[in-house]
């Protein structure tokens, strides 16, 4: 490195994000624990290992083509300009491992640049966007708990987290995202990016798989599956407010010159798109869309636990395009309004079109998110999208069309297409029986053989033990 200022720089930015990652985790624990509270005992166990080996699954993928999508497709290709060259994110670089800097062991396809850059901080960035593609993933498994096929689901979870959520993710949640050039598009904290996706395509998923056995009644009307552990689901809804705060922290550069020009030196923290922010805004912010969230769906839902601490989440989630500029007065009004809609569409959709969503997976992340980034294109119409003053400023239109790319054409359109596949060749769904059976059902079965030989052990032991 250059000089102490840039070592610094490149070290604390480096274990900044690295400790991002690790709260992050929280996200994924507190899902896991979500969604099997939320299954029925029968199904506690398959609940578990789909959503937990998605990480496996999710990762292989991302690591072989996910982060060279997100640098390749930022123009389209073939909207503002061609694919891009990302040699650093492609698999068989050496920058995908261990690496000091220093001059490239491949000058055919690294610049020196390109190893000062990237050399220390590929791995952690990698990282923390990976750890966004668990968070796609687990939103799908949510949704579609106790009826789907394991391999249907990690199939599908590839397909969001390495391929659709990362190319919108290059179009409007880059410096250089060609919606962000063209559409003025602002999604700080992912409102669209993620949750408007995933939500969408969740919606999608249900569709072809259809509602849980005994779901509706004969007459359409639903039937409530108690759940598991109401326990399990609010201490899991908790990690998820955790790991989500440090997912805003991963969404900020911490130290960065925003003024390179001027000869010397302004130092912020930025955003995703490069304009100044302060962790002290976003920590406001991020409380107060909570805040929000938790008091509305406290009122909507007449105390229900279970959407209380839905309605937090979600008005995290609907605050979020724009918790980087937001005053804390509208972080709080935006997230009631976004649980509000969110929680009144849910049961609309699903009296309407009969549609099982176990953990109200579509309404928290996909209409919330959506509304989210409507919302923010009128409260920051007219503020600049990106640090470069050539790129489209915020709009109400831009931000609509960029949430109706989110939601329906890469979130709804690609998984109601696999899905359907899926569906026809006989591999989306699991036999009636088994359903309703259990899909723990052979583990059950196991435990209580050798609940029954341990007992009629301590009975010989027992016995033995009277005679003498």
């Amino acid at each position: 490195m250059q000089n102490e200022l840039t070592a610094l720089t490149t070290i604390f930015t480096e274990f900044y994000y690295w400790v991002t990652v690790v709260l992050m985790f929280l996200i994924h624990v507190g899902f896991s624990l979500y969604e099997v509270g939320v299954s029925r005992e029968k199904n506690k166990l398959n609940t578990l290992m789909k959503n937990a080996m998605l990480i496996p699954v999710i990762t292989f993928a991302f690591f072989f083509f996910g982060w060279w999508i997100y640098f390749a497709f930022q123009n389209g290709p073939g909207i503002t300009g061609p694919l891009k060259s990302a040699p650093w994110a492609e698999p068989w670089n050496e920058l995908m491992g261990t690496h000091l800097g220093g001059p490239p062991g491949d000058a055919t396809a690294l610049e020196g640049e390109d190893t000062a850059t990237w050399a220390r901080l590929n791995g952690v960035f990698w990282a923390a966007f990976l750890l966004f593609s668990w968070t796609a993933g687990s939103i799908l498994s949510g949704a579609v708990i106790e009826r789907i096929r394991s391999g249907a689901f990690w199939l599908l979870a590839i397909l969001v987290g390495s391929v659709t959520w990362v190319i919108d993710a290059a179009w409007g949640w880059s410096d250089t995202g060609w919606m962000v050039q063209i559409l003025g598009y602002h999604d700080a904290y992912a409102s669209g990016v993620i949750h408007g996706l995933a939500g969408g395509s969740a919606l999608a998923i249900l569709i072809q798989l259809g509602p849980r056995i005994g779901r509706f009644r004969k007459d359409g009307t639903p039937r409530i599956f108690v759940a598991h552990n109401t326990w399990m689901i609010i201490i899991g809804m908790f990690l998820i407010y955790t790991g989500f705060w440090g997912f805003y922290a991963a969404c900020n550069i911490p130290i960065f010159d925003i003024d390179p020009d001027n000869g010397g030196t302004l130092f912020s923290a930025v955003n995703i798109y490069l304009t100044p922010t302060t962790l002290s805004a976003i920590t406001f912010n991020f409380l107060m869309s909570l805040t929000g969230g938790l008091l509305i769906g406290y009122v909507v839902s007449k105390g229900d636990p279970f959407w209380t601490f839905q309605g937090g989440l979600g008005g995290i989630i609907t605050a979020s395009a724009g918790n980087d500029l937001y005053h804390p007065y509208q972080a709080l009004l935006i997230a009631v309004v976004g649980v509000w809609c969110g929680y009144k569409l849910h049961y609309w959709v699903e009296r309407t079109f009969k549609i099982d969503d176990a953990v109200g997976a579509v309404a928290i992340h996909g209409y919330c998110g959506t509304i989210g980034v409507i919302i923010s294109g009128f409260v920051l119409w007219g503020y600049p999208s990106s640090a470069n003053a050539d790129y489209a400023p915020i709009t109400p239109w831009g931000q609509l069309t960029g949430a109706a790319i989110m939601f329906v054409g890469l979130g709804f359109i690609p998984c109601f297409v696999a899905a359907w596949a899926l569906k026809k060749a006989g591999i989306l769904r699991i036999p009636w029986q088994v359903e309703l059976a259990g899909l723990d059902r052979d583990i059950l079965d196991e435990e209580a053989i050798h609940y029954k030989e341990c007992l009629a052990a301590e009975r010989e032991a027992h016995c033995h033990y009277l005679k003498e």
